[in-house]
């Protein structure tokens, strides 16, 4: 592995938004708490440890640069990370999708591209960013609060009436 550069995408590195998604391992559920005030949470572990892969987006680069930014991770000239930022009402900055290629992954450059993307959001005027990982997802959970992020809110209705009924995102803000 090269020295990994970072860069936003543009019209002309448009094609980085592609990188395709790759599976991940269900083993376990973050379940969340909140008593007077306070959000805790405790593990479960799975007995069965299952794949899942998140469908392909259909990105646009001058959608996704007027409604935020994206920056991408390059070993070389080639992307192996992305992060999409989406401008939100509040002084939050949405985090709206974060992948690195498998191979590239433990590396910190996942990290690399929240702190990068701090940055510029804070530039932006923004207090901080948020993101939403789904509760079954437990090593993207533990990676968020891992990079700083702290639990500040809870959906277990989003995905009722569909066929990820069961599940629920748990939201995480960084400042």
């Amino acid at each position: 592995m090269n020295t990994i550069t970072y860069k936003f995408i543009t019209k002309e590195t448009a094609q980085e938004l592609r990188l395709p998604n790759e599976p991940f391992n269900i083993f376990g559920r973050m379940v969340v708490n909140r008593i007077e005030d306070e959000w805790s949470y405790t593990t479960e572990l799975f007995d069965e440890t299952t794949t899942m892969t998140f469908p392909e987006e259909a990105y646009d680069v001058d959608q996704i640069n007027r409604d935020g930014f994206a920056i991408g991770a390059y070993d070389g000239e080639i992307c192996v990370g992305l992060a999409v930022y989406q401008n939100e009402w509040a002084k939050y900055m949405y985090l709206h999708d974060l992948k690195v290629n498998k191979a590239y992954r433990k590396h910190g450059i996942a990290g690399e591209l929240i702190t990068r993307g701090l940055e510029e959001a804070k530039k932006r005027g923004y207090a901080g960013v948020f993101t939403i990982g789904q509760d079954n997802n437990l090593a993207a959970c533990k990676f968020y609060l891992k990079q700083g992020f702290v639990i500040g809110g809870l959906n277990t209705h989003g995905y009722n009436h569909t066929p990820q009924e069961g599940k629920a995102d748990i939201y995480f803000y960084l400042e």
